[in-house]
């Protein structure tokens, strides 16, 4: 009886042996403990099963993974995962083992709904060519986008979810952590996974990666004071709508105008007008004279050569519209009467669109480049904003309230044959039109919102103006100087806005 209790226990403990180094290797199944996780698990797809091994004395997580990719409506990688519920940050040094086949290898950290090939998730997603994004698929079955920081191959990363909202924070050299500008909303319900992941970007590959100094933190502290205001100035490419951060900042922006060398952008903040160059950088004030109270409506000529403003400094502090040459100066008065609000400028330069408020009214108007008499294009009762001329200046598109909701319409040049363009449940705001005259993309708020407030759930929509076919570009944080006047790049091949954050 002794012998034959002894020989059980030998096959339990080889059964139990067995069983964790399964688990640790890859495989399906779940290990008691590795680290702070509670197991490891290939999700979609995997020809090379993925493998962690965890070193308890220098506290590192070395993750082998494959799969084809982490894109689209599904993926294919190893996860190494624990369950968690309610807010957290997340953060690990991330180093590649290697040089590795792939550039596009992904490392990352992510908070993920379920472990299905294409549940809902987030993540701060290192590449192998140093590109780190913020990735995530809203709901389940959805694509993925992404949002790219403006930073190279950084050493530690952070993962923030509070709330309804996913954030990614990156170290500077100091070791100090600012939040890059990458953000998105997920709605993640119950509970959910928080884990290490690695993709090789090769089904036929694996690669490897090494976490150091891991930290989940499930204990945040409530906020204590009210929330700073982050402006992000991006830009998305229309083809892959791939979103890239070209600047970050506790100050408050708007408003972005993309010059015709297809390199600078300009945008307004504090009353003054900045350029940045497209790919990120720091800002470079244009001197602007007596106009230190710049608003959003700004703009440059086709030619590159003069900047447009609206400026709030003189006589009554009523918006006036005012050129000055894009290299600054002293402005020149543009609109005597007030306010007016610059959107648009004529393919040849010498004709500006504004909206304008007379008796009470706002209406669309247009005057000559060099000053002059206004002429009135729009009397409807109700407001006209937003007029921007078609590539070939046969047309102003523009925005109008006058059959109840705020919807985009169009009409001749000379305000003659005046129709509606959009016909749904938003209300849609401040059309821009591509120069190559193929697509117009616009601002969306839901049917509830009134006017054109900030820090609203907005939407990016682009209408191919041939088909009539409209789609969504981004659902962004932001409404109010996210994307007010003219911001396609010269080529047609990306528009630039601001989106906005409250952050504890």
């Amino acid at each position: 009886m002794g012998h034959t209790v002894s020989v059980s226990l030998t096959l339990l403990c080889i059964l139990l042996i067995a069983s964790a180094c399964f688990a640790t290797l890859g495989g399906h199944e779940s290990a008691p403990s590795i680290g702070i996780f509670e197991g490891n698990h290939d999700i979609g797809v995997i020809l090379h099963s993925g493998a962690v091994a965890y070193d308890s004395n220098k506290k590192t997580y070395t993750v082998s993974g494959s799969g084809e990719n982490m894109w689209f409506a599904k993926d294919a990688f190893h996860f190494v995962w624990k369950k968690v519920s309610g807010d957290l940050s997340f953060t690990a040094d991330i180093d590649f083992v290697g040089t590795g086949k792939e550039p596009h290898r992904k490392a990352c950290l992510m908070v993920r709904q379920s472990l299905d090939t294409d549940s809902a998730y987030s993540d701060a997603a290192l590449h192998g060519d140093g590109l780190t994004s913020l990735q995530f698929r809203e709901t389940q079955g959805a694509t993925t986008h992404e949002v790219q920081a403006n930073a190279v191959a950084p050493k530690c990363l952070r993962l923030e979810k509070r709330g309804e909202w996913v954030r990614m924070y990156l170290a500077d050299e100091k070791g100090e952590f600012h939040f890059c500008g990458s953000a998105t909303r997920l709605a993640l319900k119950g509970d959910y996974y928080i884990g290490l992941g690695v993709c090789s970007h090769n089904k036929d590959n694996v690669e490897q990666a090494v976490f150091s100094k891991v930290d989940l933190n499930t204990d945040l502290p409530a906020p204590s004071h009210e929330p700073t205001l982050y402006s992000t100035l991006e830009t998305q490419a229309i083809a892959s709508t791939d979103r890239h951060v070209a600047y970050v900042t506790t100050k408050h922006i708007e408003a972005p105008n993309w010059l015709p060398n297809g390199e600078t952008l300009l945008f307004n903040g504090g009353g003054r007008i900045y350029q940045i160059p497209s790919k990120g950088g720091e800002p470079k004030e244009i001197p602007t004279g007596f106009a230190i109270r710049c608003n959003n409506d700004h703009g440059v000529t086709p030619d590159g050569k003069t900047l447009i403003i609206s400026d709030q400094s003189q006589g009554d502090h009523q918006s006036r519209i005012y050129t000055l040459p894009i290299t600054g100066g002293e402005p020149k008065l543009v609109t005597p009467l007030s306010p007016s609000y610059w959107h648009g400028v004529s393919p040849d330069g010498k004709t500006l669109a504004y909206c304008a408020q007379r008796n009470g009214q706002f209406d669309i108007y247009s005057i000559p480049i060099e000053g002059g008499e206004e002429r009135r294009l729009t009397d409807v009762k109700g407001l006209d904003d937003g007029p921007e001329y078609s590539s070939d200046g046969r047309y102003l598109y523009f925005n109008s309230e006058r059959t109840g909701r705020m919807q985009v319409w169009r009409m001749k040049s000379d305000g003659s044959e005046q129709e509606q363009v959009t016909t749904d449940e938003y209300n849609n705001w401040f059309p821009h039109l591509s120069p190559d005259g193929k697509n117009m993309v616009f601002l969306s708020y839901e049917k509830g919102v009134t006017g054109h407030p900030p820090n609203k759930d907005v939407q990016l929509r682009i209408m191919n103006l041939e088909t009539k076919q409209i789609k969504l570009l981004a659902k962004v944080f932001g409404g109010q100087g996210t994307i007010n006047v003219p911001s396609w790049s010269p080529d047609s091949k990306k528009i630039a806005f601001v989106t906005y954050q409250l952050i504890p």
